[in-house]
């Protein structure tokens, strides 16, 4: 209306296809006992998404335990790409899941060279097999063993033991420890590939030709030490959405049509069903309240510290904690769209996607291996040959280099620290779609402003009606209740509750006109609701009212216009309030160096008045939606730009902005959906958070890549110095490994 734009709800929702199923582990148990019900308790989340068909051919993911580094992934890489019908790999490796376009009758083959690999591709059938009956823990106690082993070897070197002995404990000791990575390595050479696995097996089998055996049993034993160590770390940063996962309840008590109540799960309770909630239980559903009232810590999925006081009519959200009163409430999403499952969603399909970081790590990594490679062989021959070098001090010394040559903590160190960046950003309520958004959030240099729900409380209330008589006045009310009550715009909302439940007029012919206002018939005529030009357009002069106008304008009120066929009716005035967080937000802004601009579809007194109150940089009023996106495109020449907005006409300045920022709440579907960061509490203070943790993340980022390469760097010079051991090797492939998701792992530990 008025200024800005009917914001008619989307129904947008996200294609079957992309929905991962929500399963769930242990019971809890509400009041009404769950094994009344007759039903088996589901498992936990899946993120595999199943398999569909699409343009290009049908798309499976498969699940794979074994593949948890980049060496794997050209492993596999290497063996599918030639393979007929085989179209497109997509592989997340912290979810260890390969997705594979292709033609039906490649599956099988598919899944038979996966096999090859040593590999055990898992179908989403056989996921949810397995959720049932949990693979067995792993056996530590032959890895123990070695490690004494190769202890034991160290002190009979120690003792001047006969390097017989030597060699009998270091050899059985690399068999308990090191089997697995042979068989691995085999696996890597016979393909052609190098990965850590086959670096190590020949490094430690050379280690053994120049009889090095203590060295050769410890250099294996610690390495397989390190790869537990490493996938326990691994394993923490996979895991680290499971926090939002376990914040829907197992069951939910629930009204049947008998009038008695039963727990149940939430993927099988109905839209419009009533649910009932306790003090201290989690809500299972989205949807409004219906009777009674209590407060509501919402802090998982909005961020807010402090709990909301939630009263009939309030909506409620999915995986929010009841904390004091009982109350009922009806749901309006299963549980595959609730707020929650969108989060995951988001989440999960931003993790898998690629930054611009680590685009250039993995390019990175695929020239330096081979580099590496190469020059180990170099070392290994020229000094022997053209410097009277030794050749087992030189041959050893290319051994030490093949070990370091694995680049997996430079790979690794990009998604575990974007994936703790992106799993703390929900924790926060700030919902980003993607790794890139998170990299380009640290240059943000203009950010664009929508004011109604954005800046304003959205809410706005009439505070005047002129019109010519009383009798037209009550009339005219009437009207433009009857056509706003068609529109979930704030503007409409205020003028259909302006009327006080009064009767409505039926209407037809009710139509939107973006960023103008409304129009429709009542059985008193054709009527427009909305700004000057929606009434312009139709051929009213408003010229003789233009001092009426902007003397309610100067005192920052928006106006709503009715008009017919006769011209002029009614003149609504109303007034929003700024919210307080949005001057804070605007200061925090202005400290980060990101300047501020507000586009706004209301007159300019309005619009010039808000950007007072809350500090705005620039200002622009009567901004129809083309005109918010020709400024973003301005805006965007000087710089990284972000739009923050929650109506459809913010929509396509969102979807140009580099980077587009939702309110979660308030929004439409379409604006959200549209937009590349949602603020799950409307909450304009995330968007200097989410400037922030953008920040922190490049700054780690910088940090683990440059200790991954500082690292190898520096046992590179030592073993071309000859002063390289397999032990320095171990540390620097899978220690810096260890640092690099360590490191940002601690980025889990933002709050705020």
């Amino acid at each position: 209306m008025n200024n800005q734009e009917n914001n008619n709800h989307s129904a947008a929702n996200s294609s079957p296809q992309h929905r991962p199923q929500i399963r769930r582990i242990v019971p809890q148990q509400p009041s009404a006992s769950p094994q009344n019900s007759g039903v088996k308790p589901r498992q936990a989340f899946s993120a595999i998404p199943g398999q569909s068909t699409g343009q290009r051919g049908t798309v499976t993911a498969l699940r794979i335990m074994q593949m948890d580094c980049p060496v794997e992934e050209n492993l596999i890489t290497g063996k599918l790409s030639p393979m007929d019908g085989v179209i497109d790999l997509q592989f997340d490796l912290m979810q260890r899941i390969l997705t594979v376009t292709h033609q039906p009758q490649a599956l099988e083959p598919v899944l038979q060279a996966i096999r090859s690999l040593g590999f055990d591709p898992q179908l989403p059938d056989q996921v949810s097999e397995q959720a049932d009956h949990p693979a067995p823990a792993p056996r530590y106690w032959p890895l123990a063993l070695a490690g004494v082993l190769a202890v034991g070897a160290e002190m009979l070197n120690w003792l001047g033991v006969p390097p017989l002995w030597q060699a009998v404990v270091a050899i059985v000791a690399i068999l308990l420890s090191g089997l697995k990575t042979y068989k691995k390595g085999w696996i890597a050479v016979k393909n052609a590939n190098l990965n850590i696995n086959a670096l190590m097996s020949v490094a430690v089998t050379g280690a053994l030709l120049l009889k090095q055996w203590p060295e050769a049993a410890m250099v294996m034993v610690l390495f397989n030490i390190a790869e537990v160590i490493e996938a326990k770390a691994l394993d923490r940063a996979r895991n680290a959405i499971d926090t939002l996962l376990k914040l829907a309840p197992e069951w939910m008590t629930v009204l049947q049509a008998d009038n008695s109540w039963q727990a149940m799960q939430p993927a099988d309770v109905a839209l419009e069903a009533i649910v009932r909630v306790r003090p201290g239980e989690k809500i299972g559903l989205d949807g409004v309240i219906v009777s009674g009232n209590s407060t509501v810590n919402q802090s998982a999925i909005t961020g807010e510290s402090l709990p909301i006081e939630k009263k009939t009519d309030d909506q409620v959200f999915a995986g929010t904690l009841n904390e004091s009163g009982t109350f009922d409430y009806r749901v309006t999403s299963v549980a595959r769209e609730t707020t929650l499952a969108r989060i995951i969603r988001s989440v999960e399909s931003a993790r898998a996607s690629k930054a611009p970081t680590q685009r250039f790590v993995d390019q990175f990594s695929r020239i330096y291996t081979p580099v590496i490679f190469i020059l180990a062989i170099a070392v290994a021959v020229i000094p022997p040959l053209f410097f009277d070098g030794a050749w087992q001090q030189w041959i050893y010394n290319a051994l030490v280099m093949l070990v370091i040559a694995c680049p997996c903590a430079l790979v690794i160190s990009t998604p575990v620290t974007l994936v703790s960046s992106l799993t703390a950003a929900a924790r926060m309520g700030i919902l980003i779609k993607g790794g890139v958004y998170l990299e380009q959030g640290r240059k943000l240099r203009w950010l664009a402003l929508d004011k109604t729900g954005t800046l304003t409380h959205g809410k706005p209330e009439v505070t005047e009606v002129i019109s010519d008589e009383e009798t037209t006045q009550q009339q005219m009310i009437l009207v433009a209740a009857s056509l706003s009550s068609y529109s979930d715009h704030p503007m409409s909302q205020a003028v259909t509750r302006f009327a006080q439940d009064a009767s409505l007029l039926p209407v037809t012919d009710f139509v939107s006109v973006t960023g103008q206002g409304i129009t429709g018939k009542t059985p008193a005529g054709q009527f427009w609701l909305g700004n000057r030009r929606l009434l312009q357009d139709q051929g009213i002069d408003l010229t003789p009212f233009s001092r009426r106008f902007e003397e309610l304008e100067r005192q920052g009120k928006t106006l709503v216009l009715l008009g017919d066929s006769d011209g002029l009716r009614a003149t609504f005035a109303l007034a929003d309030t700024v919210k307080q967080s949005s001057r804070q937000a605007i200061e925090e802004l202005h400290q980060l160096g990101v300047k501020t601009l507000l586009l706004s579809g209301d007159n300019p007194f309005a619009v010039e008045e808000i950007a007072r109150q809350v500090g705005i940089d620039q200002a622009r009023a009567e901004q129809l939606p083309a005109d918010k996106l020709q400024a973003i495109e301005t805006f965007s020449r000087q710089g990284v730009t972000g739009m923050a907005g929650d109506g459809i006409n913010d929509a396509p300045a969102l979807a140009r902005a580099d980077i587009g920022f939702a309110m979660g709440m308030a929004g439409t579907d379409t604006a959200i959906e549209t937009a590349d960061v949602a603020l799950m509490d409307d909450d304009l203070r995330k968007i200097p958070a989410f400037v922030r943790l953008s920040r922190r993340t490049g700054w780690i980022l910088t940090q683990n890549i440059s200790l991954a390469l500082i690292i190898k760097a520096v046992f590179l010079s030592l073993t071309l110095f000859g002063v390289g051991t397999l032990w320095m090797a171990v540390f620097a492939d899978v220690g810096a490994s260890l640092l690099v998701v360590a490191n940002g792992l601690r980025i889990l530990r933002t709050t705020k």
